[in-house]
């Protein structure tokens, strides 16, 4: 029998590129373009170190000590360890020279993969998405923030379970040892499923506030603008610039968890709801993804994504490519974005904007840590928010009432005409950023008559 062994802060990492890896930063990078085959070569070794540096900056960001990171080459990882039995004995080596009693893979393992891991290291063996689920357990305040933590632990401890119990995983067999009741496996998977679906039930009802007041805010005219863009951009120090705020920021990743809402005062009295949100990173854990879709609502349902990007980065067009798949994900892939370059104050760039189609502000570069460019940042934000409406008529048959409801909701209905097969004819008054989602999320056509 083997008891699972209690890491420490000294971490040994373990980063290894396999071919389907490769063939992901391949495609990403490229597209449907001609191949390159020297410049992809060399950007993907860019793009490599990038990624393994990013690990040791994640498990830093938890409180680590890095002590040596192995790297290796497979084709594909070996079903029963992930890694070969050559670079089993170089880990098992480097464990016994640096000490460290905990060894973090750059990959997501199976459960077997972890437990054998275990088993011939004796140590405990972690992998990426369990590293990044435990940075956000240390970073969550609020309790909303905290019960979506502690689900997406639940559900990805769920799948791990056996790795812990495998000296109790059946009961005794035999005259006289044939005991009745549960196995500890069982109580244990038993206790879990029951606590997860405590969570999601008061996680519902966080959902319901939310809603409630997004309502509020839609009713009563204020728009609302969201903060978004890859963990350790400049978020949060460019939201406490822009609101007077004080939220923690720090140059470490997922520095701040929880959202933040905060009245933002824009030009000639306009106002607006401004949120900062957790940062993105690649291949964001799906456990995450899932449990603060209620959070990430805030993004899907806003006016304006503030997409900021660290523009020192040399990463930074593919990790504008991975926060626009997350927001994809979620459903906040139509919603309107303003790019804001940020960290200018560590270049030799000056503030300033870039307009685009219809002469609106698409782009602005700043520095949210000495206040350069803000001021247009804002007068840009006020500009895409400001004004512009949507007037028409939209014809609806009686099976189109969420629709309906929606719009009223909205504030977007200014008269209401119904026929006698019980179809309605609204006329249309919105403002032109809420009609745009709404024309997209129930694709209206033919329906509506400008």
């Amino acid at each position: 029998m083997f008891e699972r062994p209690v890491g420490s802060d000294l971490a040994l990492l373990v980063h290894i590129d396999t071919d389907d890896a490769r063939r992901k930063r391949i495609s990403s990078s490229v597209g449907t373009g001609a191949i390159d085959a020297a410049k992809t070569q060399q950007e993907q070794g860019m793009r490599l170190e990038a990624r393994r540096s990013e690990f040791k900056e994640l498990a830093e960001s938890a409180g680590l000590e890095v002590t040596d990171i192995i790297v290796g080459k497979r084709k594909r990882p070996d079903s029963r360890l992930f890694v070969g039995k050559g670079k089993l004995d170089e880990i098992r080596m480097a464990l016994s020279e640096t000490k460290a009693e905990l060894v973090l893979f750059g990959q997501r393992l199976s459960p077997s993969q972890e437990r054998n891991l275990e088993a011939e290291l004796k140590v405990r063996v972690l992998d990426r998405n369990s590293l990044i689920l435990d940075i956000f357990a240390q970073r969550a305040r609020s309790f909303d923030g905290k019960l979506q933590v502690e689900l997406a632990q639940l559900q990805h401890l769920s799948t791990r379970l056996v790795r812990g119990w495998t000296h109790l995983e059946r009961q005794k067999g035999g005259i006289g040892l044939r005991g009745p009741g549960e196995t500890q496996l069982e109580t244990d998977r038993r206790l879990l499923n029951e606590r997860v679906k405590v969570l999601k039930g008061r996680l519902t009802k966080v959902r319901r506030q939310r809603e409630q007041g997004r309502a509020q805010r839609g009713k009563s005219g204020i728009h609302t603008v969201a903060l978004v863009g890859y963990t350790n951009a400049g978020k949060s120090t460019l939201f406490n610039r822009i609101t007077n705020e004080n939220v923690y920021s720090a140059d470490q990743l997922f520095a701040t968890l929880d959202p933040t809402l905060r009245r933002l005062d824009l030009d000639a009295g306009q106002a607006a709801v401004m949120a900062d949100t957790v940062g993105f990173i690649e291949d964001l854990p799906h456990e995450l993804v899932d449990a603060f879709r209620s959070t990430l609502t805030e993004t899907r349902e806003a006016d304006l994504l503030v997409h900021v990007v660290d523009v020192v980065d040399d990463e930074r067009e593919q990790r504008q490519k991975e926060v626009n798949q997350v927001l994809k994900s979620i459903g906040a892939g139509d919603v309107p974005q303003l790019l804001v370059y940020n960290k200018i104050d560590l270049t030799d760039l000056s503030p300033h904007i870039r307009r685009g189609d219809e002469e609106q502000v698409d782009a602005a570069w700043v520095s949210a840590v000495t206040g350069e460019g803000i001021e247009a940042l804002l007068e840009a934000i006020a500009g895409r928010l400001g004004g512009a409406r949507v007037t028409g008529t939209l014809h609806l048959s009686p099976d189109r009432g969420k629709l309906r409801a929606q719009l009223y909701a909205a504030s977007a209905v200014s008269e209401e005409i119904v026929a006698d097969d019980g179809s309605v004819a609204l006329r249309i008054d919105a403002d032109a950023v809420d009609w745009a989602r709404l024309a997209s999320e129930h694709s209206i056509g033919a329906e509506f008559e400008s």
